[in-house]
């Protein structure tokens, strides 16, 4: 929308970053089985542009699985609206940890996959 937009008419990064935390939040509760909150966000980097009208795909890979907490990588690709080609645009780490319903950490489950 073109309130997500700088003056040059690209998408905020802003944006960007926080649907990156929307999908690794999915990926870090399915990882541990419950509640996740986002406590740092590692080594991003924004390597072209999103314009306005490009799909927005991200992929979250977990890295590593600690006792409480997890990191997770998230890539943002984008298609131009009447393109096939695709290309990378972001990336950043993301690190998690599992919450009770106290909110307090707590023991990621055992991974069964």
């Amino acid at each position: 929308m073109p309130a997500d937009t700088n003056p040059a008419g690209d998408i905020f990064g802003g944006w960007l970053m926080a649907q990156m935390d929307l999908a690794a939040g999915n990926a870090a509760a399915r990882r541990a089985r419950g509640r996740a909150a986002t406590v740092a966000v590692e080594a991003m980097s924004f390597e072209a542009p999103v314009h306005v009208g490009d799909e927005v795909s991200l992929y979250a890979t977990v890295l590593a699985t600690g006792r409480t907490s997890m990191r997770i990588r998230i890539e943002a690709w984008t298609r131009e609206r009447h393109e096939d080609a695709t290309r990378r645009v972001t990336q950043a780490v993301f690190t998690f940890v599992a919450l009770d319903t106290a909110g307090r950490p707590r023991p990621i489950p055992e991974d069964t996959d």
